[in-house]
């Protein structure tokens, strides 16, 4: 497997309180990886911290061999990471196709498989929203959008983060087909996500996090085959 993220026991904080406490995990070429655990164990905080928005106090994080510590966001979007926030951070001014063109402008030194109009073929209900303003979408829309958004960039990585909260069951059917194609045009993905049948259903393995620590890793079908392991940290 050639690794194309390496998060190497970092630390976090915030302020004083300390959040992730040393941290690894790795990321193949090509893969969809879990990273599992139930709300405020961690996992949105290692996104920020792999983005630099909330940039580890020690540690390392490499992407593709290259180091991210140290790098302001933009930069570590411009080395090929794409992130869609649990929050979506869509431009709600905006309208869908200019939050997808905004997108586009930003990373046009980039190359890849990802236009518009690709995004469109993904999403097709965006097409007949392309006119609308970013406050008239629901949430499953405003997902979609941030979805190909990130993707406009043509990332190398794409960190989803709790990417079904909220969503009814029929949209959460479609986003596994969605992450499914993603995949096929060779993205890898890390996703965050406390619900364990959805991320079976995408991921080949996942890490368990825990008060800031991994607490487990191995195969998904593995994960969901232990049932004390799962009672232990992903019952809700």
């Amino acid at each position: 497997m050639t690794a194309i993220l390496e998060v190497k026991e970092i630390v976090t904080r915030y302020g004083q309180s300390q959040v992730l406490h040393g941290i690894s995990l790795v990321v193949g070429q090509g893969e969809v990886v879990s990273l599992l655990g139930r709300n405020g164990v961690g996992k949105t905080t290692t996104f920020r911290s792999i983005m630099g928005l909330t940039p580890p106090r020690s540690g390392s994080i490499l992407l593709k061999g290259t180091e991210l510590v140290g790098l302001k966001p933009y930069e570590i979007a411009k080395l090929g990471v794409g992130y869609v926030p649990d929050d979506r951070r869509i431009f709600a001014d905006l309208t869908a196709e200019e939050n997808l063109e905004m997108a586009r402008r930003l990373a046009k030194n980039r190359v890849g498989p990802w236009t518009i109009e690709k995004v469109y073929q993904l999403f097709p209900v965006l097409e007949g929203l392309r006119d609308s303003k970013g406050t008239c979408l629901s949430g499953g829309e405003q997902k979609m959008l941030a979805i190909g958004r990130a993707l406009m960039k043509n990332p190398d990585l794409l960190l989803l983060d709790e990417p079904i909260e909220g969503l009814a069951p029929l949209v959460v059917k479609n986003l596994v087909e969605v992450i499914r194609e993603i995949q096929k045009s060779e993205v890898t993905i890390l996703l965050a996500d406390q619900n364990l049948k959805f991320c079976r259903k995408v991921a080949g393995r996942g890490y368990i996090l825990e008060k800031g620590l991994i607490q487990c890793q191995g195969e998904i079908e593995n994960i969901c085959q232990d049932e004390e392991l799962v009672k232990k940290y992903l019952a809700v």
